[in-house]
């Protein structure tokens, strides 16, 4: 059956260049300013530059795209043969994406439903794959959104960090907490719940941060009703992503896949060196 309905992402879903290309899904780069220089995600910098510059307090920000970077996408899509196109992002609690990309929309030549899933990293690339499948079986444009949003309340995103300074910076959570969980040595758990980082659970130590990830991630894998899909995410931590995957691959029986990566530059200016995450969604 032909597809009439185009997907569009950002580059925060870190779909890779292959399965963007398998999928027929158009990747939107965010930006990342590191000492003044600007790079699209996934373009120029490394995330092992990255983290270098992040450990040597460089100043590191992040931008969105602007509408006309939006503009020009949505109408690439269209020329390309799109009836409609189903543009889905990052939460808006973290970005003026979504807001650019409504901008965008206004002057697009097909309709284009924009879509704030709440979601970030493999939770919002678990659901644009959603979408892509929805598209590719001939769904329109409601069946698309609803196969995204589907995806993405019944996704977990949960993950710990080294230091909630990063997350302090850039405004993704209060200073009085920052402070609080530098002073008492907490290595802080969190969750992306309603488009927001939220605390999950505070404990001790990182290795004992990191084993409650893991149980953490076991029990909402459990909670879904059939298979499950499993990513890991980390920031100049890949030994520590290596070994909790291959815990998670013998700890779940009903795993279809397991995706290992590297954040980009966006998330992990706002996170820093030794994030490691876990995203959990039905199969």
């Amino acid at each position: 059956m032909p597809r009439h309905v185009a997907i569009v992402t950002d580059s925060t879903a870190y779909l890779s260049p292959a399965v963007l290309a398998k999928r027929r899904i158009t990747s939107v780069p965010l930006t990342v300013v590191v000492d003044g220089r600007a790079y699209e995600e996934g373009v120029g910098i490394s995330a092992a530059a990255l983290a270098e510059a992040l450990r040597r307090h460089r100043p590191v920000t992040t931008s969105r795209p602007g509408p006309e970077t939006f503009a020009d996408t949505y109408r690439r899509v269209a020329e390309a043969g799109a009836d409609a196109i189903v543009s889905l992002h990052l939460s808006a609690e973290f970005s003026g994406t979504c807001d650019a990309a409504v901008l965008g929309a206004r002057e697009a030549p097909v309709p284009v439903r924009v879509v704030d899933t709440g979601m970030v990293a493999m939770a919002l690339g678990f659901s644009a794959l959603a979408a892509a499948e929805a598209a590719e079986a001939g769904g329109g444009p409601d069946d698309v959104v609803a196969a995204a949003t589907e995806r993405a309340a019944r996704t977990s995103a949960l993950f710990y960090v080294d230091t909630l300074d990063y997350l302090r910076r850039g405004g993704r959570i209060g200073t009085a907490q920052a402070l609080l969980g530098s002073a008492l040595a907490v290595k802080p758990l969190l969750e992306l719940a309603d488009g927001r980082i939220q605390p999950l659970e505070k404990v001790r130590t990182a290795s004992r941060a990191i084993a409650r990830l893991e149980e953490l991630t076991v029990e909402r894998a459990a909670a879904i009703d059939g298979p499950v899909e499993v990513a890991v995410h980390h920031l100049a931590a890949a030994e520590r992503a290596d070994q909790l995957a291959a815990h998670l691959r013998a700890r779940l029986p009903r795993l279809v896949e397991l995706h290992v990566s590297e954040v980009g530059a966006v998330i992990g200016a706002h996170t820093g060196p030794g994030l490691l995450g876990t995203i959990v969604c039905p199969g």
